[in-house]
């Protein structure tokens, strides 16, 4: 009776709220029911194993602007971000919608609980690359504190080759959100063949990451000859600096303030 009850209030109260306040309520339902999201993780990952050989082949390639000096004869390395890039945390975000909170509160305790499950076909991805000599490198914002959490989420899905090594985790060794320095440091001694992830940032500077919308845009056509090649973009609506971008990344401000700029930025092509 008492979980009806929670149901009942928490279904009447986003029925009787508007449905401008409650945008992550689609963008988490995309990313837990749609075939269409479960298609576009699979494809990217699928496209990766049929680019990947050929990459290896070519010594002369490498996908992280970071890289400097001859790196051909380096041992090849892939770069993957973590939070909806391998592990998929679209339970946590519907928390915070049933419980009417935001990030960062109950985050650490989600993971703590390692019940993340993998981006479809990114299990299978590794594995063949693995499986190829290639060493896989995890660079995530995820905190230092929630490192062995990880490590446990991976192995509990059956991925057991990780190591504290392989995953370079904010907060550690003194790096903050900016990934560059984690690619710098991996690039001295690896090849990286290919990169991964669901925000610009996990490809390029925080520089050209943290923009306008218009402004990200350009740069990400800056770099158009990596994307599909050796960078791979995975489509995440819930959350992102593409979403911060659009409220000149300020979090703090009241939601419904931010919803009200999220309307201004719609394009109806009106005059």
């Amino acid at each position: 009776m008492k979980k009806l009850m929670t149901a009942i209030l928490f279904f009447s109260s986003i029925t009787n709220a508007s449905e401008k306040e409650h945008e992550l309520l689609m963008a988490t339902l995309y990313v837990q029911s749609s075939a269409e999201f479960y298609a576009n993780s699979k494809t990217i990952y699928q496209a990766a194993k049929n680019d990947l050989q050929n990459l290896l082949k070519d010594t002369n390639h490498t996908a992280a602007l970071e890289q400097n000096g001859n790196y051909s004869k380096k041992p090849p390395a892939i770069i993957l971000d973590v939070d909806q890039t391998v592990l998929d945390n679209s339970a946590y975000q519907a928390r915070i919608i049933e419980k009417d909170t935001s990030y960062p509160e109950g985050w650490f305790s989600w993971a703590k609980e390692e019940k993340a499950t993998f981006m479809p076909g990114v299990l299978e991805f590794m594995n063949f690359a693995e499986s190829n000599g290639v060493k896989i490198f995890f660079v995530t914002n995820r905190d230092i504190e929630i490192e062995q959490a990880t490590l446990n989420n991976y192995e509990a899905l059956g991925y057991g080759s990780s190591s504290a090594d392989s995953i370079l985790s904010r907060g550690e060794n003194g790096w903050d959100s900016n990934k560059t320095s984690r690619r710098q440091l991996i690039a001295e001694d690896y090849r990286i063949v290919m990169m991964f992830g669901d925000n610009l940032g996990d490809f390029i500077d925080i520089g050209e990451n943290l923009l306008s919308p218009r402004e990200r845009i350009e740069v990400a056509k800056k770099y158009s000859n990596y994307w599909g090649t050796s960078w791979y973009m995975l489509t995440n609506p819930m959350y992102g600096a593409w979403e911060g971008s659009i409220i000149d990344f300020d979090y703090g401000r009241p939601r419904q303030k931010n919803v009200e700029i999220k309307l201004k930025a719609l394009d109806s092509l009106e005059d």
